[in-house]
């Protein structure tokens, strides 16, 4: 069995106290890994697609400016944005445009396609055609830089970035109540040597596995009443479970 395996089947060990108690040490040891996994218990899955995918980190440019924040009605259609592309990849399986399919990658390909102009043609090939939608986002030359732009622990942007940077560098800390996330909030895990990313999309929560095979997109939705009644209690989004670090909110957002 090799060491990928053993962490498939293996509880992972490590604990965070909270993320108000990481510290400078905790965040740099966190900066460090790179390895991002998820948890292997089934849950309801949409039909099964194939496919494989490698996450690569491109050459990135120093940062020049701070992205702009999204307005509060253009956070609001974001996030029925988000959300909406999200429950699409769920009910119909994975679009072959998102390439990099782990539980980050879902939140990248998330945020780049709802930043995306919605015309006809990307309706269609979406399934979205003649289907209610959330009002266009309709950004103007200074909140462009939002899209494909997350910051790197090193202060340079790159249009991919790992789990532990997105919150980091890319989310501020909202709480550890569930009850305060609004649709498009990352619930944020660490596990020692891996973390992990889930989307709540507000009446449940979606992930990626990081696995894709034949027969599993990776693509996971449960419940929080079932999360938090998973034997693996790692996984409870409570606040008295040291192993998440709370729900975080994206920084362009606003309202």
């Amino acid at each position: 069995m090799n060491r990928r395996q053993v962490l498939h089947t293996l509880a992972l060990k490590g604990t965070l106290a909270s993320s108000a108690a990481l510290g400078v040490l905790g965040w740099q040891r966190l900066a460090l890994a790179q390895k991002v996994t998820a948890p292997a218990v089934p849950l309801p899955v949409s039909p099964s697609a194939s496919g494989n995918s490698k996450a690569a980190n491109p050459a990135s440019p120093v940062v020049t400016s701070t992205p702009m924040a999204l307005t509060p009605a253009q956070s609001r259609s974001f996030r029925g944005w988000m959300t909406r592309i999200i429950a699409a990849q769920l009910t119909a399986g994975p679009t072959p445009r998102w390439q990099q399919r782990d539980c980050v990658g879902l939140v990248r390909f998330a945020v780049a396609e709802s930043l995306r102009e919605h015309d006809e043609k990307w309706k269609r090939a979406n399934g979205m055609l003649g289907t209610a939608l959330p009002p266009e986002i309709e950004l103007d030359k200074s909140t462009q830089s939002v899209r494909h732009q997350w910051r790197l622990a090193d202060g340079s942007v790159s249009a991919y970035v790992s789990a532990i940077e997105m919150v980091q560098e890319n989310a501020r800390f909202r709480s550890k109540d569930c009850n305060l996330a609004a649709p498009g909030d990352l619930l944020f895990y660490d596990q020692g040597d891996a973390q992990h990313l889930m989307v709540w999309m507000n009446s449940y929560i979606a992930y990626h596995t990081g696995t894709v095979t034949p027969t599993d997109n990776g693509l996971r939705a449960v419940k929080l009443r079932d999360l938090q009644a998973w034997r693996d209690t790692r996984w409870h989004p409570t606040q008295d479970n040291p192993n998440f670090a709370g729900v975080y909110r994206l920084n362009f957002l606003s309202a």
